[in-house]
């Protein structure tokens, strides 16, 4: 069966999104999300995770120390870049 994704805008410090979302969720959890990035800039990041993890990802967020929020969430990388301009 095919894997549904969801992409995120994330704005932030892109080095401590898989930092902040491994230490609330671990390892095991980590793997169920099918993470990976999309595309990195200094300020913000587009990443890549299943349909299922997106609850479990955004607080993972939320409770990091540093401030990161997600601005987005779509289902295709063409619908975000609309969205975002």
């Amino acid at each position: 069966m095919k894997e549904n994704k969801r992409y995120l805008l994330v704005k932030g410090n892109p080095e401590n999104i898989k930092k902040a979302i491994l230490d609330f969720i671990g390892v095991l959890g980590m793997s169920k999300t099918g993470f990976s990035f999309i595309k990195k800039e200094r300020d913000f990041a587009v990443i890549c995770i299943n349909r299922e993890s997106v609850n479990e990802v955004r607080a993972g967020l939320c409770v990091w120390p540093e401030k990161m929020e997600v601005a987005m969430v779509s289902g295709t990388l063409k619908s975000l870049k609309k969205k975002a301009n």
